[in-house]
């Protein structure tokens, strides 16, 4: 293909999506696997008493187990999370190492934000201290431990890892890894098909080069 034929299709006008006919179904199973992935049951079941589509039982006990889960550890409760993770992925946090890692630091940053200093430091040197012996958490556990140098650990420098953003991201890691624990996928269907056209996207515009398009931003791409 030409560059200026590439370059065509990745200027195609909006309106021209209308044209292309998308099954309901299949935008309501997109749908309903996005919000079995993150938990959202009430949702789930609303979904499914208006289309008709089908959910176990075993599928909407999993979300309600999850859904605990990623409530504790979003909500200041790590060492809840860890115990129902354990119940329902037995082995998972023993084998996921640096999972496990992440949620004690979950319990650390819970300390820190509490002004519990003492308490964050007996329970790092319980718990966290043995990662320092592996090369790969050396430079991440500096980083927590930075946060006890401060007065207000808040405008330190690693203060982002204090954020709910940071919270979130465990919390998302931990989903997916009970998820492929399970043998299930790890990411919805809505997320793989962002992924897929956010790739190809990048790789046409990597193709034509910087200078003839500019790189492709996915949310560009949906305000358009």
């Amino acid at each position: 293909m030409k560059e200026e034929e590439i370059g065509s299709t990745m200027d195609v006008d909006p309106k021209q999506y209308e044209q292309i006919i998308i099954n309901g179904k299949d935008s309501h199973n997109i749908i309903l696997s996005y919000l079995i992935h993150g938990c959202f049951k009430d949702t789930v079941e609303s979904l499914v008493a208006s289309t008709g589509l089908k959910v176990s039982a075993a599928q909407l006990e999993d979300m309600e187990k999850r859904k605990g889960i990623l409530h504790f550890a979003l909500n200041g409760n790590v060492l809840g999370a860890i115990q129902l993770t354990e119940e329902v992925s037995p082995d998972l946090l023993e084998k996921d190492k640096g999972l496990l890692f992440d949620l004690l630091s979950l319990r650390f940053v819970e300390l820190i934000s509490s002004k519990k200093c003492t308490e964050a430091l007996e329970f790092a040197q319980a718990k966290l201290t043995p990662f320092g012996k592996m090369q790969d958490y050396v430079e991440k556990l500096e980083d927590f431990m930075a946060l006890l140098a401060y007065e207000e650990p808040e405008k330190s420098p690693v203060f982002h890892l204090l954020s709910l953003d940071y919270r979130q991201h465990v919390a998302d890691k931990l989903n997916r890894a009970i998820l492929a624990h399970a043998c299930m996928p790890s990411y919805s269907e809505l997320e793989r098909i962002i992924q897929q056209a956010t790739v190809v996207r990048q790789c046409l515009s990597g193709d034509l080069g910087k200078d003839v398009v500019s790189p492709f931003s996915l949310k560009d791409f949906l305000k358009s």
